[in-house]
């Protein structure tokens, strides 16, 4: 057993201080304070900052110079979930954006496989379309946008019973409340985004078991004073979770401020990084269903100048949550560990008795330190 001392721990939803991570053949083995080890246990000591879970990331579309569209198999889905590692997010959700129903079956199958072979850190599959509103369209191809089928349905529902996590990102416009609730029925997580929807049109999906809203502010219907929107849905409605990609170009921090107050209720927002295939390298750029997506100053742009993804990853958006939108560290890091992990059922984000050790070292700026998965450290970039 080895005991990891020196810094504040935090487990999840508390932050401890004087405490002992103790770590035993990859999994927690006790988080006790620091004073009750016995004195034989050997000890590693870190030079302060905060140790918390691995961090969970519920949009990752790519990584290590990948995107899921492109590399819809065991092998793509491995190097994406290594080069999130590295980067601190140990368990994801890889993200196929809008595609054809056949590159969403290869995606499908990837992942079944990938979950039965065990590839780390695959949590389960998030569809981010392509049932999706064209005029909202964003970096999404327009002419792949499509309203749900039966055909789609059935396949969406079994591969819900099939993987530990399915997340669907669907708009009010593309999908009917019986598609919605039978998906939800199945074991999806029903996700709003990409919506020109009105606040009424988002509520009666609400009641039909949506629990989500896709990158919150963006790709959607704003909140206004006669017509509140899809953004005044994902305020109003304590059954909505919310994703937020808090890099401070997506949202201003005074906008993630004034959401995190209305969500305030127990874990209703969370962290993405909306990560592309530049994650965790330094490449300039990349292509999206064949259009040039450019890398410059922390943004992700097509050529007209539409976000497209993020430059972004999960400690860097806990440091802009802090920093700039005044969230305490305890909101910050749970919206990026428990709360996704919660919303999606996955057994991760927290450091109990018997969780595999998966763990992160951050410094006091927020950056990132050290990685640890299953207890084993990792090279980080």
């Amino acid at each position: 057993m080895l005991a990891y001392t020196g810094s504040a721990i935090f487990d999840g939803t508390r932050m401890l201080r004087d405490h002992a991570l103790c770590v035993e053949a990859g999994h927690v083995a006790a988080l006790v304070p620091e004073g009750d080890l016995p004195a034989g246990v050997r000890r590693a000591r870190l030079p302060g900052g905060v140790l918390a879970p691995g961090l969970v990331d519920l949009q990752v579309n790519g990584g290590g110079g990948v995107m899921l569209n492109d590399a819809p198999s065991v092998e793509g889905l491995r190097r994406i979930a290594e080069a999130h590692a590295r980067l601190g997010a140990t368990t994801i959700l890889p993200t196929l954006i809008s595609d054809t129903q056949e590159v969403t079956r290869l995606a499908l199958d990837a992942v079944r496989q990938a979950v039965r072979a065990g590839v780390p850190g695959i949590g389960g599959l998030h569809l981010e379309g392509p049932h999706l509103a064209p005029e909202k369209a964003g970096a999404h191809e327009r002419a792949l946008l499509r309203p749900m089928s039966a055909e789609d349905l059935e396949m969406l529902c079994a591969a819900a019973r099939d993987l530990p996590a399915l997340m669907v990102t669907v708009a009010p416009e593309a999908v009917t409340a019986g598609q919605v609730a039978t998906l939800a029925g199945a074991g999806a997580v029903v996700s709003l985004g990409h919506s020109a929807a009105a606040f009424e049109d988002c509520m009666a999906l609400v009641r039909a078991g949506a629990r989500c809203v896709t990158h919150l502010f963006n790709a959607m219907s704003q909140l206004s004073a006669r017509a509140p929107g899809l953004v005044g849905a994902a305020l109003e409605s304590d059954a909505l979770h919310a994703g937020l990609i808090a890099d401070a170009v997506h949202v201003h921090p005074a906008a993630m401020a004034m959401a995190m107050r209305a969500k305030a209720g127990p874990g209703r927002m969370f962290l993405v990084s909306d990560a592309m295939a530049v994650a965790g390298t330094a490449l300039a750029g990349f292509a999206l269903n064949g259009r040039e997506i450019r890398r410059r100053d922390g943004r992700l742009t097509l050529a007209d100048g539409t976000l497209a993804g993020a430059d972004l990853d999960l400690p860097r958006a806990i440091g802009v949550l802090v920093r700039e939108a005044r969230a305490q560290p305890e909101t910050a890091l749970s919206m990026a560990t428990s709360v996704p992990a919660d919303l999606a059922g996955l057994s991760a984000g927290r450091l109990g008795r018997g969780a595999p050790a998966d763990m992160v070292l951050l410094t006091g700026d927020w950056s990132l330190q050290a990685v640890w998965r299953a207890g084993e450290r990792l090279e980080h970039n």
